[in-house]
C-alpha cells in the first residue's frame, strides 16, 4: 500500500488514507521518567483520529528490571493484537513530532516479522502544524490477530556487546548527546556511571531531523552526518542510546541511507552503564 522501500510516509499519504480498515495508526509518543505530563496524558489530550496508544513501557519484557526491553514474540503478538493490528495491515507509527519513539516502534514490529510498518514524517507535529484533525479520549479498537515471529539477528544483548570489544566488528553508534556521551554531565537515570562504550562514536539523534518541522532530514544530509560521526556504512553497525529508544532514530536514519543490516542495543546505557558493569570510556569519540 505504500512504497515499500521508503520507510517513512507523508502527512499527506496518511490524510488519504485514514479511513482505510487496513491501515492501523498508533501514537507511540514516549518521555523520560518524570517528564509531565505522562505521554498517555498527551495522547489522551489530542492525538491523529483512529490512534490507539503504544506504550512503550508496557510493550515490553515486565520480569525484566531494566526499562521497555524487548517482550517476547508471544508478548508482542498479543499486545499488538489489542491495538487492533492484524498481519495484514499496514502500520504507520508517529509520536510527538521529536523523533523519541516512533522509530522504536517501527524496529520492534520488524523485529516481530511485520515489514508493513511505516513512520510518519514529522509526527503529531507536523499534522497539526498543517491544520489537519485530532481526536481526543481513548481509542479502543477492535482487536487484531497478530503472529509475531522474533528475529533476534535486529537486537543486541549485553554479551555481545561485550565481546564485539575485542574485535570491534562492529561498528558502535551512540545516539545520546555530546555531553552525555563524553561523560561531562551525569545520566538522568540515577545510578549510572558517566560515559560511553569504549570505541563508539557518537551521533545525537536530534541531529538527523529538522527542530522546526519535525521532518527527517534529506538523505544527503544523513549522510554527511554519519560520515562526520566516522561511521563506514559498508560495515556492520549496532546504534545505542540511554535505554534502546532514541536509538532508533538512527537505526531508522541508515536503513533510509539503504543500510538495512543493523542491530540495536536493546539495553543500552541503561544496562552498559549499572555500577560494576563493562569498561567504561569518556571524552569524545
Amino acid at each position: 500500500m505504500t512504497n515499500a522501500d521508503d520507510p517513512l510516509v507523508s502527512t499527506d499519504w496518511l490524510a488519504a488514507h485514514l479511513g482505510d480498515p487496513k491501515v492501523r495508526v498508533l501514537d507511540a509518543t514516549f518521555k523520560m521518567p518524570g517528564v509531565l505530563p505522562l505521554p498517555k496524558d498527551d495522547y489522551l489530550k489530542a492525538h491523529i483520529p483512529g490512534a490507539a496508544f503504544f506504550d512503550v513501557d508496557e510493550v515490553s519484557d515486565h520480569s525484566n528490571p531494566l526499562p521497555h526491553m524487548y517482550p517476547s514474540a508471544e508478548q508482542f503478538g498479543r499486545d499488538a493484537g489489542r491495538l487492533g493490528v492484524s498481519n495484514g495491515d499496514t502500520v504507520v507509527v508517529y509520536d510527538s513530532g521529536g523523533w523519541i519513539a516512533a522509530p522504536r516502534a517501527w524496529w520492534m514490529f520488524l523485529s516481530f516479522g511485520h515489514a508493513d510498518v511505516r513512520v510518519l514524517d514529522g509526527g503529531l507535529k507536523k499534522w497539526i502544524a498543517e491544520g489537519r484533525p485530532v481526536d481526543s479520549g481513548q481509542v479502543t479498537p477492535a482487536p487484531g490477530s497478530f503472529s509475531a515471529r522474533f528475529d533476534a539477528a535486529r537486537v543486541r544483548k549485553i554479551e555481545q556487546m561485550v565481546a564485539n570489544l575485542v574485535g570491534g566488528a562492529e561498528q558502535v553508534i551512540d545516539a545520546r548527546q555530546a555531553p552525555r556521551f563524553a561523560g561531562e554531565v551525569a545520566e538522568p537515570r540515577p545510578g549510572l556511571r558517566s560515559g560511553h562504550i569504549p570505541g563508539s562514536r557518537n551521533l545525537p539523534y536530534a541531529e538527523l531531523f529538522d527542530a522546526a518541522t519535525g521532518v527527517m532530514k534529506p538523505l544527503e544530509d544523513l549522510r554527511k552526518a554519519f560520515s562526520a560521526a566516522g561511521v563506514d556504512l559498508a560495515k556492520p553497525i549496532v546504534t545505542s542510546c540511554g535505554s534502546g529508544v532514541s536509538a532508533a532514530v538512527l537505526t531508522l536514519a541508515l536503513y533510509r541511507l539503504g543500510t538495512r543490516d543493523t542491530a540495536l542495543y536493546d539495553g543500552s546505557w541503561s544496562e552498559w552503564g549499572v555500577e560494576n558493569g563493562p569498561p567504561v570510556a569518556t571524552g569524545p569519540a
